[in-house]
C-alpha cells in the first residue's frame, strides 16, 4: 500500500498529520460556506485558455540527451493538446534558473543521485522546498513523504530497506518528478601509459588514485568536456559542480566510498553507539598551504555547511550542496585535536553518509561568511561570499593540489607529496601521477580523437551516447573503453509551486505520457536503462522494478506514440477539460 493512502501516523498509530489537516480544511469549508456562491462567481469570470508550459533544458553542446528528451516530450504533450515551448540554457544558467531561482515550469535534466537512497531526503523533503541546489528543486511538500523520509533515516538493516520501499512507493504515486533512465557511462582510456582504469569508479577520488603509470610521476592527461571546471573550483557552487571527482582529489573527507560502502579516509576510524559517532582523525595532516588540519576544521565545516553565515543572520543560510548530508548531524563536540563526537538523530548508515563531505580549512572559509556582493547581480537575502566565490586558487588537503588554470583551456593539479596516503603503513590507493592536467575540450568526438592520437589519457566525463557504438567498435590495442555504473538519472521535474503542477493528478497523467523504453532506444541508442524509481538496483523494490513498462505509470500508448484518446480520458478523469478544438484548457 502506498504511504500516501494511509490515514494513520506510522510512529504514533494515531491520526496522521495529513488526516488532521484534511479535517481542518473541512472545518474551514463549513465556516465559509455562506461565501461559496460569491467565490464561484469570481472564479468563473477568469479567462480559460489552452494550457501552455515551457520545458527548460540544456542545448546540444551542454547535454545532447537532455535536449532530445525535451523535444520528444514536447511532441507528446502537443499531441494531447498542450502548448509547449523549449527554453535552452547553458549549464550554468540552467542550474541557476532551476536550482537557485526556481524559475521554470518543468525541466529535463540529469540528477546527480547517490549510492545511498538517503539522497531522496534532501531531494523531496518539504524542509528544503525553499532552499537552493538539488535540495527539493520541485518545491514539493507532502507531510506523509516527510514522515517516511525521516523514518528511513532512523533505522538500519531490513527495517531501513522496508522504510526506503515505503518512501519510493509514495514518491512514485505523488510524482514530483518522472524518472526516465540511468545512462550507461563509457569513457575512453589509453592503456599503454596508464593501467588500472575502472578498478574504482571514475567519478570518485579512487578512480584517479592507485593507477599504474608506465612512466613514474608522469602527467596524467584528461580530456574534459565541461569548461566550468576551468572557471570555478568552489566545492559549494551548485552551478559549477556535477560529479565529485575534482572536489574529491582536492579535498579530503572523513569517509570515502568503496564498493558502495563508506570506509575511513581522513578519519582513521569511527565508532557508532546509540546516536553518537566518535571520530578519530589521522594525525599530522596539513592543508596544502601548510596549516595543520585538526578537529576544529572538521567541526567548522559541518557548522558552515549548515549555515554559511555562522549564526550572524536572522535566518540560516545553508550551502546548496551537502545540505542533506550535514542535516544528520545535530551537535559536534571537539574532544581533542584529532578526536571529536558527532551527535546524530539517524541510524548508522545515514550517519556514515554524513562523513563524506569535503573538509574545509577554517582559516580560508571563515572570512567567506560575510554577505556577498556581485556587481550587477541581485542576490537573495542571506547569500554569503562562500557560495559566490570562484575559490581560486584552491586550498584543500587532498591527494592533489591546485597548480594552475586557464579559463576554457585547462586546470592543472600537482601531487601533494605530504598526503597521508603516501605514508608507510597506510593501506590506501595513493596518487601515482605526478600531476593531472585536465584539458578542456567541448565535445565527445574531439575528446575521443585526443585519446586515440595519444594527446590525452582518458575522457574524464561519460561519452555522449551517440558516439558509444563507434567507440566500442574502433578500440585498438592501446585504447580501451571503461564502463561504469551510473548513480545519476535523467528525469522530468515539475515546479509544484505553480498550477497545474501543484495538482498530483495532473502530474500522474503527465508521467503516463513518458515512454521510458522508447526514449532509451531513440535518444540513447540503447545505452541506458529505463527506470521507474531513481535509486540503484539493490535498493529498488520488486514492485517498482522495470519489467517492460513503468509499474506505477505505464505509458498511454505504444512505441513512443501516445494514444490521444486515452490521454484525454485520463486528463478528464483527473478533473481537467478539453475544448472542441482538442486543446487542454485551464484557468489563466
Amino acid at each position: 500500500m502506498y504511504g500516501s493512502a494511509s490515514g494513520t501516523n506510522r510512529r504514533s498509530g494515531g491520526p496522521s498529520r495529513r488526516t488532521m489537516l484534511a479535517a481542518a480544511g473541512l472545518g474551514l469549508s463549513v465556516a465559509t460556506s455562506g461565501c461559496v456562491r460569491e467565490v464561484r462567481s469570481a472564479v468563473n469570470r477568469n479567462d480559460v485558455g489552452q494550457l501552455s508550459l515551457t520545458i527548460t533544458t540544456l542545448p546540444a553542446d551542454g547535454d545532447r540527451e537532455s535536449i532530445l528528451l525535451a523535444r520528444e516530450i514536447r511532441s507528446t504533450l502537443e499531441a494531447v493538446g498542450i502548448a509547449v515551448e523549449i527554453e535552452m540554457r547553458s549549464e550554468e544558467e540552467f542550474r541557476r534558473s532551476v536550482l537557485v531561482n526556481n524559475d521554470f515550469d518543468v525541466y529535463v535534466g540529469q540528477h546527480p543521485g547517490d549510492v545511498d537512497p538517503d539522497f531522496l531526503y534532501e531531494t523531496v523533503h518539504s524542509r528544503y522546498a525553499e532552499e537552493a541546489g538539488w535540495q527539493n528543486p520541485f518545491g514539493f511538500a507532502d507531510l506523509t513523504v516527510d514522515d517516511l523520509l525521516e523514518d528511513q533515516r532512523e533505522v538500519d538493516g531490513d527495517e531501513r530497506e522496508e522504510a526506503v520501499t515505503d518512501v519510493l512507493e509514495t514518491i512514485a504515486a505523488d510524482a514530483p518528478f518522472v524518472p526516465i533512465c540511468a545512462a550507461d557511462e563509457y569513457r575512453l582510456a589509453r592503456t599503454d601509459r596508464v593501467d588500472g582504469w575502472g578498478d574504482d569508479h571514475p567519478t570518485t577520488r579512487l578512480g584517479y588514485l592507485g593507477l599504474e603509470m608506465v612512466d613514474a610521476d608522469a602527467i596524467l592527461r584528461a580530456a574534459h568536456t565541461d569548461p566550468r571546471a576551468s572557471e570555478n573550483l568552489n566545492p559549494l557552487a551548485v552551478e559549477y559542480r556535477n560529479y565529485g571527482t575534482l572536489v574529491e582529489v582536492l579535498y579530503d573527507s572523513l569517509s570515502t566510498v568503496v564498493d558502495g560502502e563508506y570506509e575511513p579516509w581522513l578519519a582513521n576510524d569511527w565508532t557508532f553507539d546509540d546516536g553518537t559517532m566518535t571520530v578519530t582523525l589521522r594525525e599530522d595532516c596539513r592543508f596544502h598551504d601548510g596549516t595543520p588540519l585538526t578537529a576544529d576544521d572538521v567541526a567548522f565545516t559541518y557548522r558552515f555547511l549548515a549555515d554559511t553565515t555562522l549564526g550572524d543572520s536572522a535566518f540560516p543560510s545553508p550551502t546548496p550542496r551537502y545540505r542533506g548530508h550535514v542535516a544528520a548531524v545535530d551537535e559536534i563536540d571537539v574532544l581533542e585535536d584529532h578526536r571529536l563526537e558527532l551527535t546524530v538523530e539517524t541510524g548508522e548508515a545515514v550517519a556514515e553518509r554524513a562523513l563524506s563531505v569535503p573538509i574545509l580549512p577554517e582559516h580560508v572559509w571563515r572570512e567567506r561568511a560575510s554577505a556577498a556582493s556581485v556587481p550587477g547581480v541581485r542576490l537573495a537575502e542571506g547569500t554569503t561570499e562562500a557560495v559566490v566565490t570562484d575559490n581560486l586558487p584552491v586550498v584543500g588537503s587532498g591527494p592533489y593540489q591546485f597548480d594552475d588554470h586557464t579559463v576554457r583551456e585547462h586546470v592543472t593539479l600537482e601531487r601533494y607529496d605530504d598526503h597521508f596516503t603516501l605514508r608507510e603503513g597506510v593501506d590506501l590507493p595513493e596518487p601515482t601521477a605526478g600531476a593531472i592536467r585536465i584539458g578542456i575540450d567541448p565535445r565527445s568526438t574531439s575528446a575521443i580523437e585526443l585519446v586515440e592520437s595519444d594527446d590525452a589519457d582518458v575522457t574524464s566525463l561519460p561519452l555522449e551516447s551517440y558516439v558509444v557504438d563507434d567507440v566500442l567498435e574502433s578500440t585498438g590495442d592501446d585504447v580501451a573503453v571503461v564502463e561504469s555504473p551510473s548513480w545519476s538519472f535523467y528525469h522530468l521535474g515539475f515546479n509544484v509551486r505553480k498550477a497545474p503542477f501543484t495538482n498530483p493528478n495532473f502530474r500522474r497523467v503527465v508521467a503516463r505520457l513518458v515512454d521510458q523504453s522508447w526514449l532509451v532506444e531513440s535518444v540513447f541508442d540503447g545505452h541506458a536503462r529505463p527506470i521507474a524509481t531513481p535509486v540503484s538496483d539493490e535498493w529498488t523494490p520488486e514492485e517498482l522494478a522495470w519489467d517492460g513498462e513503468d509499474p506505477v505509470a505505464p505509458f498511454l500508448g505504444a512505441a513512443g506514440d501516445v494514444d490521444t484518446g486515452a490521454a484525454r480520458d485520463a486528463f478528464e478523469a483527473a478533473g481537467f477539460r478539453y475544448a472542441d478544438d482538442g486543446t487542454l484548457r485551464v484557468r489563466r
